[in-house]
């Protein structure tokens, strides 16, 4: 049966539903991507970074954010529509078909590629692991509590790949920030999973916030200290100085406002705390691009 064809009058409509399934109507993802690769580059530059790398880099981490939540829907898709915060996503609303979907996911990879082909080649073997990784995490709720270890991973491949792109090798230090990047995801994304704890397990999908139960604060606040221990060891490491102590003072003050808006874990207030993230990775780096600004 042929289908009918699309008006030019629906046009906007479809586009907005790709929009919106790529998520550029939400750009938190961008900056929770972004701010570790901005990090990674700053350190791995000593603070000036080439423009190439920067560019390629910074494009990937927006590109690839799209192509994540593309594949994620794509693979939620008959979760979504039983979860309240998700049943109006573009393909369990029925607005994108998911053959589109993948199509779309596989175009945005492409491109991706294309753009890691300027950089040099450790930098180009490593973008396959970084699509291996973004590729799969969706899928992983269904086998594991940890499916947000999963997801920091994929979203701490920047650091190595940024690291790679500037110098051509990682630094221990850059897999210790790959580290710190990956707990910090197990902090923002338990707090996002607080939020659909009651729908995770009527459907029975896996999360840390199910993990976690009646000590999910705790952790979380065990993850905030682990982290930011290793970002002072990184500082140490690479000779940051006051600047840099005041951004990581600053992303402290942000963890302990998270803490009080999750202490009665209303998911209102579990969601902004997930919001503030932004400001944690802003705070560090703005306290890493002054310290070298001022050398």
């Amino acid at each position: 049966m042929s289908r009918d064809p699309v008006t030019p009058s629906a046009w906007p409509g479809r586009w907005h539903a790709y929009w919106r399934l790529m998520r550029f109507d939400k750009p938190i993802g961008i900056f929770l991507l972004l701010w570790p690769a901005l990090w990674a580059l700053w350190i791995a530059g000593a603070g000036r970074p080439g423009l190439q790398v920067t560019t390629v880099i910074v494009l990937g981490v927006v590109i690839m954010r799209a192509a994540g939540c593309v594949i994620n829907d794509y693979a939620d898709r008959d979760f979504d529509p039983h979860v309240e915060r998700t049943r109006l996503r573009p393909i369990a609303a029925g607005e994108v078909r998911p053959g589109q979907a993948l199509t779309l996911f596989v175009l945005l990879c492409l491109i991706a590629f294309d753009l890691v082909l300027l950089l040099n080649a450790y930098t180009v073997a490593l973008s396959f692991v970084g699509a291996f990784l973004a590729a799969s995490y969706p899928f992983m709720k269904r086998y594991t509590h940890l499916p947000q270890a999963y997801l920091g991973m994929a979203f701490g491949w920047a650091v190595p790949m940024s690291f790679a792109a500037e110098t051509g090798s990682i630094p221990p230090v850059g897999w210790e920030l790959f580290v710190a990047t990956v707990l910090w995801a197990l902090i923002y994304d338990t707090m996002y999973a607080m939020v659909d704890l009651d729908d995770d397990l009527k459907i029975g999908v896996k999360s840390t916030a199910i993990l976690f139960g009646s000590r999910d604060r705790e952790i979380i606040g065990g993850l905030q200290l682990a982290m930011l221990g290793i970002l002072v060891a990184v500082g140490v490491q690479t000779g940051l100085g006051v600047w840099y102590a005041l951004g990581l003072a600053g992303g402290a003050g942000f963890f302990i406002y998270q803490q009080w808006l999750i202490r009665n874990r209303d998911k209102p207030s579990c969601f902004r705390a997930f919001l503030n993230n932004h400001w944690f990775g802003a705070a560090v780096f703005a306290g890493l691009a002054l310290d070298y600004l001022g050398r």
